[in-house]
């Protein structure tokens, strides 16, 4: 509302200069203002990353997890994509039994584990996943591909499908959970240096949850 003021005034300031060329200034001004207005609340609408969709299905093998993600890379993260620094992203999987005498009761954890790098030589990105942290000596169990767009990757990071999260045995047909589903950088990772330099800074902010409640399992 201010900016719009902001812009309104401008447009009045114009209006009252003398002659074709103030006014022809001041729709110009006026054009601009609006156009950076326009450009901040869009900043600011991409600017919040959210878990848009999870559904968690249970069956008789246990509770699996499908889920959408919208976020964008932080500035910093990117910046340090681009000088060859490889950045891992967490996405966590926590299963709870609700209890109304003590805290809630931890049934299941899973994790997956992202490693993003991009190849200035092929200007290519590079996508590895695995359930165990990667190593320091290499990606160890992991399963890879490389694509040509940054959208790409980030549509194939924000989509998980099926995800086993807990099995049969470890749930009890006739109780009630809850899932937790978080996805975040893991600062862990990142060399000891920018671990620090990265403390506090929101260039480096990425961490979004959401929690979903699973019915019991329908009996026949």
């Amino acid at each position: 509302m201010g900016s719009f003021m902001h812009c309104s005034t401008r447009w009045s300031a114009g209006r009252r200069a003398a002659g074709t060329g103030g006014l022809l200034r001041a729709v110009v001004g006026w054009l601009l203002c609006c156009a950076a207005m326009l450009h901040g609340v869009s900043a600011h609408a991409q600017a919040a990353p959210s878990i848009a969709h999870m559904e968690v299905e249970r069956n008789d093998d246990g509770l699996f997890v499908n889920a959408s993600m919208e976020f964008s890379l932080p500035s910093l993260v990117q910046e340090a994509l681009q000088q060859g620094i490889p950045m891992t992203f967490l996405a966590e999987a926590e299963v709870t039994r609700p209890r109304w005498y003590w805290s809630d009761e931890k049934v299941a954890s899973v994790q997956r584990f992202f490693r993003l790098s991009y190849q200035p030589l092929t200007q290519r990105w590079r996508l590895s996943v695995s359930s165990t942290p990667f190593s320091a000596s290499g990606l160890g169990v992991s399963v890879g591909r490389s694509y040509d767009q940054l959208s790409e990757v980030l549509g194939a990071m924000q989509r998980i499908a099926r995800w086993n999260v807990a099995d049969a045995q470890a749930l009890d047909p006739d109780s009630k959970y809850r899932v937790q589903l978080r996805f975040q950088l893991d600062m862990s990772q990142l060399p000891r240096p920018l671990q620090i330099g990265a403390l506090g800074r929101s260039g480096w902010s990425l961490a979004i949850a959401r929690t979903e409640r699973v019915p019991a399992l329908a009996t026949p």
